[in-house]
């Protein structure tokens, strides 16, 4: 019994797999060749509290041969054998609020801005972006892009943005080599289109302009590339289910499934946009299972949706809710998986400082990669020293701020932290494993197109931690500061 038990389990695994994609976000590929670490050397680069190394280079190490560790040897196992999802970049929100306070840096400050971001040498190298259609929060003033009740569209026009983002865009493009993959959202359509006739405090989008309302994103993507900004994608909605004081808009997992499969998909399909990646959700980890399963599970909506995008802000629950990204994917193996915005806030410059606003950025793309996701998307990429702009005064912070009146750039080490992930994880790398032994020690891993193994260790303790990073029976030996982040580049 114990034998047939056997071999009809492996039979189950191969018909279980036999027709899974290959580019899944949980189940593991075996690579097939066998990865060595002889010969190979480690590049640490790292960013600790209490010291000046942001990004810094802070060792070479060689593998040596060492036996079995013992429990009380902090270690992390790397294990580029098994592959994961596929990463396609990180990348941060192009809003009214950026570009509006890049216009009033001086040009030598806009040349550092854009290649702090974009350049994959001198910066993080960013190859990924967002921006919004019609206003949001993070604007100076509230606009649509036609006149009130043109139900036909006949007055669209994007020369809003043409005077600030769209010129931003362009130069960030430039800069990462002619490529980023840039997505669209919307917080609310025009109020003459709600139930509450309100771009604000949430409402809900009225039937009878469901198709104009999809026919607006479709203008809107045709009007963005008319002028030389390539759009990759879009998203439904941001935060379909907050009501706020801010441009909103209110969708249940069944009016957003039905708005999908009823008119934006077709209506992108039919204006041969279905190479546009339709991302649903943009909203929090909270609720990101049940939204997804009601989406995914009607065959007429899921053949749109590309992706499921999330936020990070469902803290006010308790806690982050990373085990929902696992579950999703999981349940869905064949759909992407993305962080489409966060940030810290309330802004104050007396706490600009604090080391916990880098922490959070570390711990949660640690998380995020490790339960699936293949992108990860900052919200804006810069702003003024309040803040801002808000047009409802809702101040957050930025990785990097100017102050506009004396024409400087002040970088968080939220800046850094993210980097330690977009400078030395390319697209195209696949996530493999690195496990760690020390709940102390926060680890994810990537192998890039040319070989390159990125292991990132973060540290968000008090304590030092002096560690072994294996690949088969090979190690190296190195530290971990206390509040550190490492990246351990192996080539």
């Amino acid at each position: 019994m114990k034998k047939i038990y056997i071999f009809l389990s492996i039979c189950c695994l191969a018909a279980c797999t036999e027709n899974k994609p290959t580019n899944l976000p949980v189940a593991a590929a075996k690579d097939g060749a066998s990865y060595s670490a002889e010969g190979k050397k480690v590049i640490v680069f790292t960013t600790a509290d209490s010291s000046k190394l942001r990004l810094t280079a802070t060792d070479t190490l060689s593998f040596s041969h060492f036996d079995q560790p013992l429990e009380t040897q902090p270690c992390i196992f790397v294990d580029p054998a098994h592959h994961f999802q596929t990463f396609l970049g990180i990348g941060g929100a192009f809003t009214d609020a950026s570009a509006e306070t890049f216009a009033k840096l001086p040009a030598d400050k806009q040349k550092e801005l854009i290649e702090a971001y974009y350049d994959s040498n001198r910066g993080i190298g960013y190859t990924f972006g967002r921006t919004h259609m019609n206003s949001c929060d993070f604007s100076s003033d509230m606009y649509t892009y036609i006149a009130d009740g043109d139900k036909d569209l006949k007055t669209f026009s994007i020369a809003h943005d043409e005077k600030f983002k769209i010129p931003l865009i362009k130069r960030a493009i430039q800069a990462a080599g002619g490529k980023i993959d840039l997505f669209v959202s919307s917080w609310s359509p025009p109020a003459w289109m709600k139930d509450n006739n309100d771009r604000l405090h949430g409402g809900k989008l009225k039937p009878e302009y469901f198709q104009t309302w999809a026919d607006y994103y479709v203008k809107y993507i045709q009007a963005l590339e008319k002028d030389g900004v390539p759009v990759w994608g879009l998203t439904v909605q941001n935060e379909p289910m907050a009501k706020q004081i801010w441009e909103s808009c209110m969708y249940t997992a069944e009016e957003e499934r039905d708005f999908i499969k009823n008119f934006l998909g077709p209506t992108l399909r039919k204006n041969n946009m279905s190479g546009k990646k339709l991302i649903a959700w943009d909203h929090n980890r909270d609720l990101l299972y049940q939204r997804a399963s009601t989406l995914l599970s009607d065959p007429e909506a899921a053949k749109y949706i590309w992706g499921i995008g999330f936020h990070w802000y469902e803290v006010w629950t308790g806690s982050r809710q990373y085990d929902n990204v696992s579950r999703t994917a999981e349940a869905f193996p064949g759909t992407n998986l993305l962080l489409t915005e966060a940030c810290n806030y309330p802004f104050s410059w007396q706490t600009f400082d604090q080391w916990k606003w880098g922490e959070n950025y570390g711990e949660n793309m640690i998380h995020d990669f490790n339960t699936g996701a293949v992108a990860w998307t900052d919200w804006n990429i810069l702003l003024d020293e309040t803040g801002g702009p808000n047009h409802v005064k809702g101040f957050c912070f930025a990785p990097v701020h100017a102050k506009t009146q004396d024409g400087t750039l002040h970088y968080m080490n939220s800046y850094y932290y993210i980097g330690h992930f977009s400078k030395f994880i390319k697209p195209g790398a696949k996530r493999v494993i690195s496990s760690s032994n020390r709940a102390q020690l926060l680890t994810t891993a990537f192998i890039n197109a040319d070989g390159k193994l990125a292991v990132v260790v973060m540290n968000p303790t008090a304590e030092k931690f002096a560690y072994r990073m294996y690949i088969g029976t090979k190690a190296v030996e190195t530290l971990s500061r206390p509040h550190s982040i490492s990246t351990l580049v192996i080539q």
